[in-house]
């Protein structure tokens, strides 16, 4: 819902920040590993209780993960990219619930398997649509940038950005906050499998 707007106000400084590596020859999938093998040092961070390490972290690898978009913008967007991409997005969207789940398995156990379920309703009905609208030459009208078509919904990536620092600087409410976000996932899937649905019929 919001990254339409968090997208505006990002452009800029990544379109800057974008320029240095891509003068030093980095290109944006190296980007894209180096922020996701960061993101994963949240893990452990994460199963420690070190929530303050594991915030750092998860704000590297979204930090990593806006700067490499700029970087194809400039170097030329590549299929291979964008698959790499969100691959890697939604393997650290499962990676951060999950590790509050070790960190404290009595409390959060079944919340972080909501959550993760969740993230494979918003996950698939996003993926699912990309495919068939890239099958019949339909582009997105609002993120005419991305490899993908980027059906928005409730719950984007922002929204999950804010509910990852919202469990690193809460934690003790991890579970109240994943029922919460999960739920809004599913509007998310619900909204999003109807309008795929009516576009592609």
């Amino acid at each position: 819902m919001l990254d339409q707007y968090a997208i505006k106000i990002i452009r800029w400084p990544l379109k800057t920040l974008s320029a240095l590596p891509d003068k030093l020859g980095i290109t944006a999938n190296q980007v894209t590993v180096t922020g996701f093998f960061i993101g994963l040092c949240a893990l452990p961070a994460l199963a420690l209780q070190q929530y303050t390490w594991a915030l750092c972290f998860i704000i590297i690898n979204r930090l990593f993960d806006g700067l490499d978009g700029a970087i194809a913008r400039r170097q030329g967007i590549t299929d291979c990219g964008g698959f790499l991409d969100i691959t890697l997005d939604f393997l650290f969207y499962s990676m951060v619930p999950f590790g509050f789940v070790i960190a404290n398995p009595e409390a959060n156990a079944v919340a972080g398997a909501f959550l993760i379920f969740s993230f494979i309703g918003t996950g698939s009905s996003f993926l699912a649509f990309a495919i068939m609208a890239s099958k019949r030459n339909i582009e997105s009208p609002v993120y005419k940038q991305k490899s993908l078509y980027y059906i928005g919904g409730l719950t984007e990536g922002t929204e999950t950005i804010g509910c990852f620092v919202l469990f690193c600087l809460l934690p003790h409410h991890f579970a109240l906050i994943a029922w919460i976000f999960g739920t809004l996932c599913w509007i998310t899937t619900i909204t999003r499998i109807w309008a795929g649905y009516q576009t592609l019929k």
